[in-house]
């Protein structure tokens, strides 16, 4: 964590504390720095093990914050706070008792402003009743589009049984409902990112947000199909597209066409 800390103010060895800055940086960025600088290597899988046991907590204590940006985006970055920058400009000068006194007197209201700043970036959707939020990006953006949109015009009447999240992998998950029906529960990254039931229908969706990763293919159906072996209820995929102009990158779409027992459709 102390390597962390040094990465994100960009301090080197012998430096000043005085020199310290708070850019934008990547959890990969961290891995570089430290390797470059203190010759310590960490393997480029490592990173969600930092995001999980340093990253996440010094976020937690307003040591650090986000730039809010969906975790899974290229472009999702941390910097250390402007208040815990002057705090480290500060040490072994003068200044330092002073400000870490000030420091540690605002220090519960300063969690509160960042993690205030983190609410209101999150999207509210209302699932199956009940008021949850998505993290921001275009992925959530979609699915909450398919969950207050879609929903309601192609599959009314229908419970949300499992909608993932890029912070919290399963904001929605009914096990028990998903395993009723002869759902094989697997890992979050074989999941569709949306399934609805329809139990006037006995109707499953599965529904793919077609973001950045592409559309629902044949692959993908046939993953679905072995998840769903012992499922007797209809099965219905469907491709949702955030805006038009991505459905013209996918030109090679099964479009009305019945694969491995499953209707496939193409909702924009």
């Amino acid at each position: 964590m102390l390597l962390c800390s040094f990465s994100y103010g960009r301090y080197k060895r012998n430096d000043e504390w005085s020199s310290a800055v708070n850019s934008w940086i990547r959890i990969h960025d961290v891995i570089a720095y430290t390797k470059e600088n203190y010759g310590v290597v960490y393997a480029e899988n490592s990173r969600e093990t930092f995001r999980k046991q340093a990253m996440h907590h010094f976020r937690n204590a307003a040591i650090i914050e986000d730039n809010g940006k969906a975790t899974n985006s290229p472009n999702y970055r941390y910097r250390l706070t402007d208040e815990m920058l002057i705090l480290i400009c500060c040490f072994g000068t003068g200044r330092w008792e002073a400000e870490k006194q000030k420091f540690l007197k605002s220090h519960e209201t300063l969690i509160d402003l960042y993690a205030s700043k983190r609410t209101m970036r999150k999207m509210p959707v209302r699932i199956n009743d009940e008021d949850f939020t998505f993290s921001p990006g275009k992925h959530n953006q979609l699915q909450k589009a398919i969950i207050e949109e879609f929903a309601p015009r192609f599959a009314p009447n229908t419970e949300c049984l499992y909608v993932g999240d890029t912070t919290e992998k399963d904001l929605v998950k009914n096990v028990e409902k998903l395993q009723k029906l002869g759902f094989t529960i697997t890992l979050h990254d074989k999941m569709p990112d949306v399934i609805l039931y329809s139990e006037e229908k006995n109707w499953l969706y599965f529904i793919e947000s077609a973001t950045s990763v592409g559309p629902m293919e044949p692959k993908r159906i046939k993953e679905i199909e072995e998840m769903t072996e012992g499922v007797t209820a209809g099965k219905i995929c469907v491709m949702r597209f955030l805006i038009l102009r991505l459905l013209r990158s996918f030109p090679k779409l099964l479009l009305g066409k019945q694969r491995f027992g499953l209707r496939i459709c193409r909702i924009t």
